[in-house]
């Protein structure tokens, strides 16, 4: 690959990547909304405690996944800051990370390796109708 086109692979990529963290910056945090509105309350609606509670654990697993996204942004902009010719190659095994870096820019590792991590089976975990595991 020419210097040149490889040069302008990289500008897509930091691009992209001050896209989604500017994104993710704008959204800000999704606030987590007391489980009681009025401290005084005792007892009240169960149904609506449930609700809120379920929307509490939802809001705080929203950001908790927006705060990765954002450490995984910025740790991608230092490697293409700190190591260019490296950027767009697997942490773990040094191929060309592929298709994968188009779709989120961020990623570390191919497809290969990222299966391995995840300890992901190849030909899915079902044997059998009955087997839910």
């Amino acid at each position: 690959m020419t210097r040149t086109r490889r040069t302008t692979i990289l500008e897509r990529h930091r691009t992209r990547l001050l896209e989604l963290r500017a994104e993710i910056v704008r959204e800000g945090d999704v606030s987590i909304e007391p489980a009681r509105k009025d401290p005084g309350e005792v007892g009240g609606d169960e149904d609506e405690q449930a609700l809120n509670e379920m929307n509490q654990v939802i809001a705080s697993r929203r950001n908790r996944v927006r705060t990765g996204d954002l450490g995984r942004i910025d740790g991608a902009l230092r490697r293409l800051e700190q190591a260019p010719d490296d950027f767009g190659l697997c942490s773990e095994c040094g191929e060309p990370i592929g298709r994968r870096l188009d779709v989120m820019p961020f990623v570390e590792l191919c497809v290969e390796c990222q299966q391995a991590q995840d300890g992901s089976p190849k030909g899915g975990g079902r044997r059998h109708l009955r087997d839910f595991r």
